[in-house]
């Protein structure tokens, strides 16, 4: 019967993707960044849920005004009225148009699945809805900045200016554009003999011209200040966006593009009955070379199943779980078998070991089918039973976020107790941080990305997931980097599966790492979800100063790092905490509000933390106003450990919670620049 099942559903499929190809030859719009605010969320099945779906649906609908490259529609009454919007780019046609709306109401659901207000921008179009009216009104916030990382090499001045000019004219023609007309401009300048500049300029047709003029003015602004050296650049807001580059980006000259820069589809010209005629056949030869060999697969395939269901019946494979989307619902879902980890790590070889931590030795491994593991030995220290590491083992899988590392299984065999984790590339955060070479991949926008990354990681383990789980070793190291530089935190639920006990609220047995430890859980072995809100605030310090804590020392004396942070935040310079190699394109109030935060969560009393769902909203929204920090908990070097770290002594002493004759109120600084940089 399963096997009838699968075969249904398989040609289903088939028939689906043969439809598929037939219908269109579109490829998906290129995605470029997107936004859910954590301020407002619902509950699916709800009133709000049905009107969203509703909305979604007419904006993908046929009677859409794709020609126009705008749409906008509500779904639904007060209080659950929901409101949305697309936009598509200037230059494309309307299939183009079409095609990438489409899509962006299937992939919006998948990136976004309960907020309210979300703006999901690709490069043919934007799609934006929420729970308040959106319509005529300019929205500037929140904005991104992408920027091609080589500069120009010669005439940087000359270049800048020209960059300067040419957005003004196209910024201006744009908003300059008749009601009812598209609010788009693009303009071609000569820089040299051989190069030339392109611009691109473009609001929402619903803006006031003076609406969109604003809105594109503090874009051009923008690009002025952070990147005019650059050999391209964009800022995009959820109303309207700008660009420049050193290649025809837009239009009909694509193929003049170089092969490293972004490919879009040209414009169509209207097509001759002759063209007409090459296109149909094309298309015919297209759909039989790609139904052909797909029809072969399927039987294949189909053949292939079959014998592997028949094998699969007199002997289980013994290969450990491989499909990361199964349900797991039993630990022996989740088991490996011993010979097969030696296999796929080269039996524990140095060549592939990754690392050691507090719990074990991690090392990378392939497994027979190309999949890329990372695989932590444990150590033998640990005094639970195999059943309850079996439990615990399973209860942890199912912990599953997208800022979390993903544990595949484990192996319990032969006294070795293995966990196995995905493989994550790009090593962990420190390997950057620490670096004074690697800290030059960190800008402000990819370090204010791992904050809130981290920050929604922990939310999940705190108050979203099955049970709750307090982290107790939140550092640089646990935190690792994926091949987009999103941050995935590790070592979660360790306690649990090293037999730690969780059931109470102070242990004699302390797990974390001196420097990120909480003064009562170090000294009194005190823990709760405050115990890991001092390892974040000590984190977000290390990522904005490129400093590490336990190693920090200044030469006015400041023995530390949240000494010297609370040192230049009483003095009204907190941005002299941030990193140099940061460089000028940051935004101001992100880092001092970031500094803010870490400042309130390292304060000595537990009780003074806030949550990490209150750190959420502080970090995207800037209508939420933030308590004075008190002084951080007082703590002097203690001699070196084992790593090479220095330990920490924690003080009694209370700190003082008066606030500073010079305090520096982030509700005073201005907020208009609100760019992740």
């Amino acid at each position: 019967m399963a096997a009838i099942r699968f075969l249904s559903a398989f040609a289903f499929l088939f028939i689906f993707l043969t439809s598929l190809v037939i219908s269109t030859t579109a490829r998906d719009p290129t995605y470029l960044y997107h936004i859910c605010s954590n301020q407002s969320t619902f509950t699916p099945n709800t009133t709000y849920n049905a009107n969203l779906n509703s909305l979604l649906s007419s904006l993908s609908a046929a009677n859409a005004t794709y020609d126009a490259g705008f749409f906008n529609s509500t779904a639904g009454q007060a209080p659950n009225r929901v409101y949305g919007l697309f936009l598509c780019r200037g230059d494309v046609d309307t299939q183009t148009c079409r095609d990438c709306v489409t899509f962006s109401v299937a992939d919006t659901l998948q990136r976004c699945p309960v907020e309210k207000e979300t703006v999901i921008w690709y490069d043919q179009c934007l799609l934006r809805y929420s729970n308040n009216s959106i319509f005529s009104v300019g929205a500037t916030t929140p904005s991104v900045r992408m920027w091609n990382s080589m500069n120009i090499t010669s005439q940087k001045d000359r270049f800048s200016k020209l960059v300067v000019s040419t957005l003004n004219d196209s910024a201006a023609m744009a908003a300059s554009a008749p009601a009812g007309a598209k609010k788009f401009a693009t303009k071609k300048e000569n820089f040299t003999a051989l190069n030339s500049l392109y611009t691109l300029a473009q609001c929402t047709p619903d803006l006031s011209v003076q609406d969109c003029s604003g809105c594109l003015q503090l874009v051009v602004d923008r690009l002025k200040n952070c990147c005019s050296v650059d050999q391209g650049a964009r800022v995009f807001t959820p109303s309207c966006n700008a660009r420049f580059e050193i290649y025809p980006f837009y239009g009909e000259n694509l193929s003049l593009s170089p092969a490293s820069a972004p490919v879009f589809p040209p414009s169509p010209q209207p097509p001759s009955s002759a063209r007409r005629s090459r296109g149909k056949r094309n298309r015919t030869t297209v759909i039989v070379a790609i139904v052909a060999p797909i029809s072969v697969s399927v039987l294949l395939f189909v053949i292939g199943y079959c014998l592997l269901v028949r094998r699969s019946r007199k002997k289980q494979s013994t290969a450990g779980p491989e499909d990361a989307g199964t349900e797991i619902t039993t630990v022996e879902s989740l088991q490996f078998d011993l010979g097969t980890i030696e296999a796929a790590t080269n039996k524990f070889s140095e060549v592939n070991k990754l690392g050691e931590g507090g719990f074990g030795e991690v090392y990378k491994g392939t497994l027979p089918n190309g999949q890329e593991i990372a695989v932590k030995r444990l150590s033998r220290s640990s005094s639970q039973g195999a059943e309850e590491f079996k439990n615990e083992v399973l209860v942890v899988a199912k912990l599953q976020h997208r800022n979390l590392v993903r544990l595949l299984g484990f192996c319990l065999e032969a006294e070795e107790k293995i966990l196995v984790y995905e493989f994550v590339p790009n090593k962990s955060l420190d390997y950057f941080l620490y670096d004074s070479e690697k800290q030059r991949e960190l800008d402000w926008s990819r370090r204010y990305k791992i904050i809130s990354g981290i920050g929604r990681g922990i939310v999940y383990l705190h108050e979203e997931s099955r049970l709750k789980i307090i982290h107790r070793d939140l550092k640089a190291s646990n935190v690792l980097l994926d091949a987009d530089m999103n941050p995935k935190i590790s070592d979660f639920g360790m306690a649990r599966i090293f037999g730690v006990d969780q059931t109470q609220a102070n242990t004699s047995r302390v797990v974390g790492t001196y420097g990120y430890m909480s003064p009562e859980y170090a000294m009194h072995g005190q823990f709760s979800v405050k115990s890991d809100m001092y390892s974040f605030g000590v984190l977000v310090l290390e990522i904005i100063s490129g400093k590490k804590n336990s190693s920090f020392y200044e030469k006015d004396g400041t023995g530390d790092l949240l000494s010297y942070a609370w040192k230049v935040w009483r003095d009204g310079r907190p941005l002299e905490l941030l990193d140099p190699m940061v460089g000028d394109c940051y935004s101001k109030n992100e880092v001092i509000r970031c500094i803010h935060i870490g400042l309130l969560c390292v304060q000595e009393d537990p009780a003074d933390r806030p949550t990490m769902a209150t750190i959420l909203l502080m970090l995207n929204s800037y209508s939420v106003s933030l308590p004075s920090p008190g002084q951080p908990a007082f703590f002097v070097p203690s001699g070196m450990d084992s790593n090479g770290g220095m330990k920490m002594m924690y003080s009694d002493q209370s700190a003082t919670k008066s606030s500073p004759s010079h305090q520096y109120s982030i509700n005073e600084a201005s907020i208009t620049e609100l760019l992740p940089r």
